[in-house]
Order: C-alpha cells, then structure tokens, then sequence
C-alpha cells in the first residue's frame, strides 16, 4: 500500500503526463505577493485653478449608469446611479459631486459604504477596504428630492429648471451634472454615459446618444459631465438617419414646432462641417427644441439643446462643437477658446459658403472695435475666472480669422482637420494647439499668439491686418 502510494505522488508530481512516464511539467511559479498598500483619500478637487473644488483625484471614472424617476406634477427625483471607475492610488475615501438632492445609501462593489456630505457638493464616501490601485471599483449611490430647489450660480449655469409644458430640463456650463446625478464633474475626466428614466405615461424623455426603449439612452463616446443632459416634456419627436446611417433624433417642445424649419437642415449643417473638420466624431445626432428663453443654447453631445431663440446660424456653432469641445475636450477652463472660438468660427464658415467675403466683414468688425478698450481687453486664453465667456464668441472669430490669414488658407485648413482627429475624444490644452498650429504654419506664431489671445489691446497692424488683410 504505501509503495501505491508513492507512485500516485510520483505522477501527480509529473501534472499527469502521459501513463505518468513522460517528461515532467513544471508548474508556474506562485504570483509575487502584492505590494503593501499605502491608501489615502483622493483629492477633494481635479486641479483646474478656476474651479479648484470641482471634480475630485484619486480615480479615473469609466461610465455612469443613470437611473431616474422623475414625477412632472411634483418634481421630485428619485435616482439609483451607478458609477465605475478605476483607482489611480491606494484609496481609503474618494469623492464624486452631487449638488443639493439627499443621500439614501451608498455602495461600493455591493458593500455597504459610509458616506458624508461636505462644502456645498462633496459626497464624501469610504468604502468598507481600501481599493488599491489599479482597481476597478462600482459606486452605487441611491439619492432623492426636488433638483430645482437645488441653489445655482446663474449666467450659464441654469440649474434644474420646469418646463413651460410642465416638464423638466437640464442644462449647464460649467456645472450640470452633479444637480441630478453623481459625478466627477470635470471635463478632465470624461467617461460613457447611460440613462434609464421612469416618467409618467404621456411624457418623453430625451438625452445623450443612442436611443434605446422608451426612457433609456446610451452615449458609447466619453462625453464631459457637463455636456450630459435631460429633457423631460410633451415632446413631437422626429427619427432619421444620415446617410453614413448615424441616427438622428430631434424633438420639439409644444408651440417650438416651427423651428423644424432650422432643425431639418442638420444634415446640411453636418455635411458641411464634416467638410470642414473631418469625419463626424460622436455616435448620433438630433437636437432638443426647447421652448424656453434660456439666454444660451448648449452643445449636449449628440444632441444639442436650443433655447426658443435658436436660428440656423446656432444649429452650425452647437454642432461645431460635437468636434471642438464635445470630442476635444479641455483639460482646464482657461482654455475655452478651444470650444468656443472654433465653434463660433464655424458660423464665418458658413457665411462664407453662402458667398460672404470674410475679409470684408472682418475689416468692418475691426472699424467698429477699434476704439473699444473694453472690447480688446478681454483675453481669450488665461482669462481669469468668472470671464470665461466674455471674450470668446466675438474678439475670437476675428482671432481665428486673422490667425487664417497669418499661416495661410491651406494651413489653416489643415489645423481645423488635424486638430480633432489628433484629440478625438480626449482632452488637450491651448499650448497642445499652439504647437500644432506653430507646425503646421511653419513660422514661430508666439509673438501673434500673444498679441491676440493674451493680449488686452489693439493689436499693431502687422498682426491685425497680416497676409491678404493688408491689400
């Protein structure tokens, strides 16, 4: 018995070679044992020097999977978001934003976790271990109440606001997000995006990408928290495609209807601006014709939101934006001239196919500014906080204009290309955009660049008049 025994161990010892004669197998040798952990708490804020306390450190968030139940007569919320991500160090608390609604529960990988509110937006959370780095880790977060009671900025920054057909929307810039769902509010940290939403029967819900059964939409691209959105409202809903098959959705808030006369020319807009710009970057298209005097419309991704006011003109910059500022995000707030310049440029763009000489009415804005020291002493990069939009929707199309004439139509055409294709769906800086355009036009563009965008005067006529404004 016991040399039977002996040759079972032998053959174990060879992993069950063949007839246990054959040649032995080593085994794999045992994983290293993993590193001491060393958890901290994440940072309470990104890093973006306007907005120190907006979005948090430690982790880098993957998807949000939203789910909300939202009663018209009474406007309250009840939500169930979860929240994946990864972890970036050892961390023993993290935080996500969510502004004014109440926490029920907090979960983390299905654990029971404590939570704590603190400063106006932090839900501070600990999970019950610590995650090591490297880890991804599932958030789910059960919250409720009335978003519109939820305090707000003003401005750009609209809060949860009732529609005039009894319904909701949200939209926001910078802060959008965290009013109805957590989030790591920071356009440094973009992730895909799914929401669920229960309403009563007889009401639509409208949001980011692709359209699935009824309340449910899901954003496959990494979208900014601020460019997600809802709609909540008696909506007339039109369905299409484009001609590559990218699904179009486009609704119109009761007495808006009027507007599908703008909203029918998407395909147009998107044709030509894909001309411009290169391949059309996000997963669907559409638009959200609110019936509101919202002072902006807002480049939601796939699907831009528009005040009642919006015109043809509005459609072409908002859906710029799916390329500057939707796909290419920015890193920090000072930077917004990444967004905003390119996208009001883009309505030059089209002035100029439908036969306006650009030169000429860039002359003529520049008689009217000239003896405005207000006008020129907004700054369209390191702006300071609080002037974010001052500067960038009229001093930057006469920016990129002369920027145009400076490196040469050809360049300049390249840049618009190259710019979103090297980004797409990434973030980036002004100085990434300086390089490019310092490369691409083949001359060094630091003294312009200082000048006309961290400049706060008249700028002198070699660069305000440079290539073929001098004739």
């Amino acid at each position: 018995m016991r040399r039977r025994l002996t040759a079972l161990a032998v053959c174990v010892a060879a992993v069950l070679a063949a007839a246990c004669g054959g040649d032995a197998v080593a085994l794999p040798p045992p994983p290293p044992p993993l590193p001491p952990m060393h958890p901290m708490p994440g940072a309470a804020g990104a890093g973006d020097p306007y907005y120190p306390d907006d979005g948090n450190g430690g982790y880098d968030a993957l998807g949000y999977q939203v789910d909300v139940r939202y009663d018209p007569p009474s406007g309250h919320l009840d939500g169930d978001t979860t929240v994946t991500a990864k972890a970036t160090q050892d961390l023993s608390r993290f935080d996500l934003d969510l502004r004014g609604l109440d926490v029920h529960s907090v979960e983390v990988d299905g654990k029971p976790a404590k939570f704590s509110r603190e400063k106006a937006f932090e839900l501070v959370i600990t999970p019950p271990a610590p995650i090591r780095a490297g880890t991804a880790f599932r958030t789910r977060v059960r919250y409720g109440g009335d978003p519109a009671k939820t305090p707000h900025d003003g401005g750009s920054e609209n809060g949860w606001k009732h529609s005039a057909d009894g319904g909701a929307y949200m939209v926001g810039e910078p802060h959008s997000a965290a009013f109805w769902y957590p989030a790591n509010e920071t356009p440094r940290d973009k992730a895909t995006f799914t929401l669920t939403a229960h309403v009563p029967a007889g009401w639509t819900v409208l949001s980011n990408g692709r359209e699935g059964p009824p309340g449910t939409w899901t954003e496959v691209n990494p979208v900014a928290s601020y460019l997600t959105t809802i709609a909540i409202g008696k909506f007339s809903v039109d369905r299409s495609t484009l001609k590559d098959g990218t699904p179009v959705v486009s609704a119109y808030a009761p007495g808006v209807e009027g507007r599908r006369a703008v909203g029918d020319r998407l395909p147009e807009v998107l044709g030509f601006l894909t001309a411009e710009f290169g391949p059309y970057p996000q997963s669907a298209a559409g638009g959200i014709f609110l019936n509101e005097d919202v002072p902006f419309s807002l480049e939601t991704q796939t699907r831009p939101t528009y005040a009642k006011w919006a015109d043809l003109p509005t459609l072409v910059h908002e859906n710029a934006h799916q390329w500057f500022g939707d796909s290419v995000s920015v890193k920090d707030w000072s930077d917004v001239c990444l967004n905003e310049c390119f996208a009001s440029y883009s309505q030059w763009l089209w002035a100029e196919r439908e036969g306006q000489k650009l030169d000429d009415r860039y002359r003529a804005a520049i008689e009217i500014t000239r003896g405005s020291t207000d006008f020129w002493a907004q700054k369209l990069v390191g702006m300071g906080q609080g002037h974010e939009f001052e500067g960038v929707y009229n001093k930057g199309i006469l920016a990129l204009h002369a920027l145009r004439r400076e490196i040469g139509d050809p360049a300049f055409a390249k840049l618009l290309r190259e710019w979103p294709a090297r980004y797409r769906h990434g973030n980036a800086t002004w100085s990434d955009f300086e390089a490019m355009a310092t490369r691409l036009g083949g001359k060094n563009l630091r003294p312009f660049f200082d000048t006309w965008f961290r400049g706060t005067k008249l700028p002198e006529d070699a660069d305000l008049f440079p290539g073929s404004l001098r004739s």
